[in-house]
């Protein structure tokens, strides 16, 4: 096993874990029950699946899915819901967002000169470290369920790009795949605070947990490749219903559909449509987005529209042919067989020449 490949999977899982046990510490501050470090407990099942990688994978990546970002979800997901249903117990004082914070000096000077007196250096660091985290303790909490909102969903896009790769997967469609998740963070981040910020949905706890559901949602299209990753197809009668051609030509644009019609764009433009519908809540940038999402749903769909004739016209243009049987999934790759093929016979006649030429070569004095 590679020396790089080992410590890029080991140090990506042991970042989750971490910002994981940062969640659900915040909780059991938060709710003031020591019961809900329990929720540490799920990161065993990423404990789990680094063994079972090092051991059958060698560290490297499956096809088409991501246990890790998978367990990570799981591990992290539980501990946002508690924090945004205990949402608004504290508040940041006059000014929102504002970080209520004082690291004094006197707080760190008055822990270096107890330390003199003590155990030297190690009972400084340890007195220091208690300061901090003490002062940590005094951010509000909507700052803090902000910053775990914003590094989980850094840590998604930078952890996929520290994990090994496997063999299915090129470099050039990770750097697709991870440009597609930058995108797609920033509009589930812009989805959650936006809408939880809201104060009528905040007093609703219908609501918060409907947006919430919608939200846990949109992540689940993280440990999925398929939006690079095209499934092939081979010329055989499993392949000849028309559905399954279409599906295996273009595998990564009817899944970057899917997902945004079913995952991410249409559960958003629901979400938005039924706050301004129902609820009658109306503000600026909650009517800007509904507009964006009616925008990317009108294009997908146009999209899928196009998608569909090109390939209508490939299915009757091979049918004038007489090429019906062939699998149209890959269109230049049956001229490219040929041409291979036809590269072949040339090379086996030129190395290999027919009997009647070579017995004429024979018989010649």
């Amino acid at each position: 096993m590679e020396l790089m490949v080992l410590l890029n999977a080991l140090v990506t899982r042991l970042l989750f874990v971490l910002h994981s046990l940062i969640g659900v510490w915040r909780v059991t501050a938060v709710k003031k029950e020591p019961k809900y470090w329990l929720l540490a407990l799920l990161n065993l099942l990423l404990c789990l699946e680094t063994g079972l990688t090092l051991k059958f994978k060698q560290g490297r990546g499956y096809k088409w899915f991501s246990p890790a970002i998978f367990l990570y979800l799981i591990c992290t997901v539980p501990s946002l819901w508690l924090l945004e249903i205990h949402h608004g117990t504290q508040y940041c004082g006059n000014e929102p967002g504002a970080v209520q914070v004082n690291v004094s000096n006197q707080d760190f000077n008055q822990s270096r000169d107890s330390s003199h007196g003590s155990e030297g250096t190690d009972h400084h660091i340890i007195q220091t470290a208690k300061v901090f985290v003490n002062q940590l303790s005094t951010i509000c909490e909507t700052v803090w369920t902000l910053a775990l909102h914003q590094t989980f969903l850094l840590l998604l896009v930078v952890g996929r790009w520290l994990l090994p790769i496997g063999v299915e997967i090129t470099r050039d469609q990770l750097s697709q795949l991870l440009l597609m998740f930058v995108g797609t963070a920033a509009d589930i981040l812009e989805f959650a605070s936006e809408t939880l910020d809201i104060k009528d949905v905040r007093n609703n706890y219908v609501l918060v947990n409907a947006i919430l559901a919608v939200w846990t949602w949109s992540m689940l299209q993280f440990p999925l490749d398929l939006a690079v990753q095209h499934i092939g197809c081979k010329p055989t009668a499993s392949t000849r219903w028309i559905p399954s051609l279409l599906l295996c030509r273009y595998s990564a644009e009817l899944w970057n559909i899917g997902v945004s019609l079913f995952i991410q764009d249409g559960p958003f433009f629901i979400v938005r449509s039924i706050l301004m519908g129902h609820f009658r809540i109306f503000n600026q940038m909650l009517v800007f987005f509904t507009a964006k999402n009616i925008l990317v749903v009108t294009l997908q769909l146009y999209r899928l529209a196009v998608i569909t004739l090109d390939f209508r016209a490939t299915i009757l243009q091979r049918s004038r042919k007489g090429e019906v049987s062939c699998c149209p999934c890959e269109p230049y790759e049956a001229s490219t067989h040929a041409t291979t093929d036809q590269d072949n016979k040339m090379k086996e006649f030129v190395a290999f020449p027919p009997k009647e030429e070579s017995q004429a070569l024979s018989e010649d004095p």
